[in-house]
């Protein structure tokens, strides 16, 4: 690719700039007046957490001036483009949905520590950092950032055994994926002796007419392409998945099943499209054996589920599985579906995690673990189980909601690349799927309990979320152009 350069490297990652440097002012407000005696040891955790959603508001904004600008930078360690830009904006949203979906629950579950959304907004900072990447090395540390703070985050209810649990397995077993991931670039370093994508690219192409045994380059291919189903959590490197949902905390569970994925998905799309596009055969092999296998694993695996949390995690695992039909297909119209899937799947996780963490018995302030808990929810509070209906509804693809027209796209666009065994086993799954999330509604709506459950009013910000991304599941198919029109201009420039 060819691109212009800017004098002023800065201004075109402001949005990165700005969330750096604001972490670093939260950090320091936050340290000194919580440690003050003057102001008697406050706690800022919701103090901090509205600053952070500003903040990610900001960079929304900052990344949206930016949108359209086509920039190589710090020769070429990172690039600005409309995709890129278009990633971010979704990732940044869904952030911004996940910590108002956090401001009760920490008061709930005794989460005072500050750190959290500070946390939060370094993790999307490295996640921004990656989509720009444009060097192994580029990507590599910023996985790592990514890595870490996530780490940090799945053990951060630390009066939780079941949270430390997952703190550790994640990061043993992370630690162990980011091995692969270092020994692949090392591997593509040695036999190209760059870094750089556009200059891998050009010597791939080369070797490809000079006919030249790249067999070392595919061997590390291969290892980044291990590292990066693990860490999507696409099968068969998906039994840390379940564990790690259930043991950390809902929100940070929420964000888990969100924005390492979407991050992670846009870094594929630019390293194997601008970089290893060459070497298509060898990873779309393994991909269609990983698309094909998430998609049964978590199909079969969420049927005999009790626990909520670790039915959505299997559920994860079946749209990874989805989403992995866009890459294996490698077409404009295959990724153009695949970045809607991911936009109308971000809807539907945060609607659905949202009211998992809204729902709570008056007496006890119980949260929801098991199926059973749903039982009476929809005679209790309609709206609650109105919305958990057409959530659940459209995450099993029932038309017309969005989660149909999502899964639609995918399926032709693997028909129009004759992919017709790979359509088949995702109509099949999908159809199967549908059992445990029709459960979960009849659970709601029509089992009956010995006792009246009364449940504990909603705060405003989560029940204001909820009803949007409801009411966009609803009506998306009224006027989709806007999206649609948005991801294909995105598309082209990627492709190009």
């Amino acid at each position: 690719m060819n691109f212009l350069f800017i004098n002023n490297d800065w201004i075109a990652i402001l949005p990165e700039l700005f969330l750096a440097i604001s972490i670093n002012l939260i950090l320091v407000y936050a340290v000194i007046y919580c440690t003050s005696p003057i102001f008697d040891f406050p706690l800022l955790i919701n103090n901090v957490s509205w600053l952070s959603i500003q903040i990610l508001f900001i960079a929304f904004l900052l990344n949206i001036n930016n949108f359209y600008c086509d920039v190589a930078i710090f020769n070429n360690l990172l690039i600005i483009d409309s995709f890129g830009n278009l990633i971010k904006s979704i990732i940044l949203t869904s952030t911004i949905c996940i910590l108002l979906m956090s401001l009760k629950y920490n008061r709930f579950e005794l989460i005072n520590n500050f750190e959290f959304p500070i946390l939060i907004i370094l993790t999307i900072l490295g996640t921004l950092l990656l989509i720009s990447s444009y060097d192994l090395i580029a990507m590599y540390l910023a996985i790592e950032l990514q890595s870490f703070c996530s780490y940090i985050l799945s053990a951060f209810k630390r009066n939780s055994e079941f949270s430390a649990e997952a703190g550790l397995k994640y990061f043993v077993l992370g630690a162990f994926s980011s091995g692969f991931l270092l020994f692949g670039c090392s591997l593509i370093y040695g036999f190209t002796g760059t870094t750089s994508y556009e200059q891998i690219s050009l010597i791939l192409v080369g070797t490809s007419y000079n006919h030249f045994n790249n067999n070392g380059i595919v061997i590390g291919t291969i290892f980044i392409l291990i590292s990066f189903l693990f860490k999507i959590s696409a099968a068969p490197f998906h039994l840390w998945s379940p564990d790690i949902y259930e043991g950390s905390p809902t929100t940070v569970t929420a964000f888990f099943a969100i924005v390492p994925k979407i991050g992670l998905l846009a870094f594929f799309l630019r390293l194997f499209f601008d970089c290893l596009y060459t070497l298509f055969v060898p990873w779309q092999n393994i991909l269609l054996i990983a698309s094909v296998t998430s998609m049964i694993i978590g199909s079969f695996g969420a049927i005999w589920q009790i626990k909520l949390k670790r039915l959505l995690a299997f559920s994860a695992i079946g749209h990874v599985g989805y989403m992995l039909i866009g890459l294996c297909c490698c077409s404009i119209e295959s990724i153009y579906a695949l970045i809607f899937y991911s936009v109308i799947y971000i809807c539907m996780s945060i609607s659905s995690f949202s009211l998992l963490l809204i729902v709570r018995k008056n007496d006890n302030l119980k949260k929801l673990k098991y199926i059973e808990d749903l039982i009476v929810i929809a005679k209790t509070n309609p709206f609650i189980g109105l919305c958990l209906a057409i959530t659940f509804f459209s995450i099993a693809g029932v038309p017309p909601l969005a989660g149909f027209f999502s899964k639609m796209f995918l399926f032709f666009s693997a028909i129009s690349q004759s992919a017709y065994t790979l359509s088949v086993i995702g109509v099949l799954t999908s159809v199967v799927s549908c059992f445990y999330y029709l459960r979960v509604i009849q659970v709601s709506y029509f089992e009956l309990n010995d006792e009246w459950v009364t449940l504990k009013k909603p705060n405003k910000e989560i029940s204001i979320l909820i009803s949007i991304l409801t009411l966009i599941l609803i009506v998306f198919f009224l006027h989709p152009s806007f999206l649609t029109l948005l991801i294909h201009n995105s598309i082209i420039n990627l492709c190009i």
